[in-house]
Parts: structure tokens; C-alpha cells; sequence
């Protein structure tokens, strides 16, 4: 990171700042392997992640629930939660909004994932198929799973198809690139 800062003071100086900016973007763009989340609170919920819900001193609202495919889950009084594409604390937040005043006077409301949804791998590794998703997971480390390469893979060209929303980029994968929950690997 120091490197970086002092390439573009140097730049800065010479071409002006501008320049230096684009450069800065592009480098730290194309320099960083793909990511799941500056850190586990960024993670977003999806369809087939396990989620713990507990309210302090409440033990009849604590309860552990996968989210549906509508990306839904159903809680004791609030009813259907829309929580698809909300982190762990934004789900704290809205339980804890919706408890508030008329259940409980001060909820003390935590989420913690359980379970990941899966991960897939395809193509020329000798077991294809659906896999349970593990933090800090390297597409390396999927091929492992998967029981390796098989003899006819290409070791270079492997590709990430991630769902966003409704929509799926595919982008090429180096061997270190991290692999995120519901992301379906693909070796050539």
C-alpha cells in the first residue's frame, strides 16, 4: 500500500492529478483478487444460507431458519422478512425494529450464519456438483474438493459465474481468487 501511495505522489508531481487517480483506480482494480466482503458484516444473505436468530433473554424467539427461495424467512410476530441481499446486522436491525415498543421495551437482537449456501464447481474436475462453502475459500481449493483436475483440464482457464441479484457476471479466475457462497466455478 505504501508503494501505491508513493507511486502517485510521484505521479502527482510529473502529470498532474488526474492522471495519478486513474492510475490508483486501475491499479488497485486489477491488482486484487476477487473478494467476498471487506469483512464477514459486508456479507450479503441469499437463498440457502442457515442463519441463527437469538434475542437476549427471549429464548421462545431464537430460532434457526434457512432462507427460502423468495428469499424470505418466517419470525414469531413480524411474519414474512424479506432479508435477501441484507447483511447479518441489517437483519439485527430490522428484528429489532419490529420487536421494539410493541413486544419488548429494548430488544438485544444478534444474527450469525450457521451454514453458508453451497457453492458449484463444473467441468474437468472429476466431481462436479453442488459443495458446502467455507469462509476464505480459494477456487485452489475448490478444485480440491471436487477431487482435483481431471486429466483434460486446463489449469488456466477457469472462469467465476456469480449471481448478483438477477443478474450473473462471469469473470476470469486465477487459482488464488476467492470463491463466494452461491458462485459456480467452471474449468475448461
Amino acid at each position: 500500500m505504501q508503494q501505491l501511495a508513493k507511486k502517485i505522489s510521484h505521479l502527482i508531481k510529473r502529470s498532474g492529478f488526474a492522471l495519478a487517480i486513474i492510475l490508483a483506480c486501475s491499479t488497485s482494480a486489477y491488482s486484487q483478487p476477487a473478494t467476498l466482503a471487506s469483512s464477514p458484516a459486508d456479507y450479503k444473505l441469499g437463498t440457502g444460507d442457515k442463519i441463527q436468530i437469538d434475542v437476549y433473554d427471549e429464548v421462545d424467539l431464537g430460532m434457526t431458519t434457512t432462507i427460502s427461495q423468495s428469499g424470505n424467512i418466517a419470525y414469531p410476530f413480524l411474519g414474512d422478512l424479506k432479508i435477501l441481499g441484507l447483511t447479518p446486522k441489517e437483519v439485527e436491525q430490522l428484528i429489532t425494529t419490529g420487536l421494539k415498543g410493541t413486544y419488548l421495551a429494548d430488544p438485544q437482537v444478534s444474527v450469525t450464519i450457521v451454514e453458508y449456501r453451497p457453492f458449484y464447481i463444473t467441468g474437468e474436475v472429476k466431481q462436479s456438483g453442488a459443495y458446502a462453502y467455507q469462509p476464505g475459500l480459494t477456487v485452489r481449493r475448490a478444485i480440491s474438493l471436487a477431487g482435483g483436475f481431471t486429466d483434460r483440464a486446463s489449469k488456466t482457464k477457469v472462469t467465476i459465474i456469480r449471481e448478483e441479484g438477477s443478474k450473473s457476471t462471469s469473470t476470469s479466475a486465477a487459482l488464488d481468487d476467492l470463491v463466494n457462497p452461491g458462485d459456480t466455478v467452471s474449468v475448461e
